[in-house]
């Protein structure tokens, strides 16, 4: 992942840990939740509270969990990513809250039926958990599989948008 130089982070509680939130004067540029895997190096970007739409995402995600919200509205740079990987994460903003998708649908969806690993790989980096539902994505056989914010936390989404119960 490549980020732009303009971003700034804050981190926040949510009743599923602390998040890691990261904006740029494009959007929110990362969420991460405390420990997940492949949380980037953030330690030499400035911390800034009220950066450009710092608030908002916090403020959209507090709603997400409170129950008040099914979509986001801030808006997102993904340009860190690779073509590829940008592709697939504007493919998971597709799935509505509610309804999941198997990697392998994910892979159709993108009319790359043969890159079921690749799909997982890009779905495995995507830097706005939440945001960019990543959550919503299972196994062919609808089974909980990886997710980088931890199996747990993954559960815990998927019951509160009713997936599971």
């Amino acid at each position: 992942m490549r980020f732009h130089t303009s971003i700034h982070r804050h981190t926040f509680d949510t009743p599923l840990g602390g998040m890691l939130l990261a904006t740029t004067e494009r959007g929110v540029a990362g969420l991460w939740f405390e420990g997940q895997k492949h949380l980037p190096d953030f330690q030499n970007w400035p911390i800034q509270a009220r950066a450009k739409w710092m608030q908002q995402a916090q403020q959209e995600v507090t709603e997400y969990f409170a129950g008040e919200r099914q979509t986001f509205d801030v808006p997102l740079d993904l340009e860190g990513g690779t073509a590829f990987q940008q592709s697939v994460w504007r493919t998971l903003l597709g799935i509505a809250w509610g309804t999941s998708l198997s990697y392998g649908q994910v892979s159709q969806r993108l009319h790359r039926p043969l890159a079921v690993r690749a799909v997982a790989n890009a779905v495995g980096r995507n830097p706005v958990s939440l945001i960019v539902p990543c959550h919503r994505v299972l196994g062919a056989d609808q089974s909980l599989t990886g997710y980088a914010g931890g199996l747990d936390r993954k559960r815990d989404l998927l019951m509160r948008e009713g997936v599971l119960r």
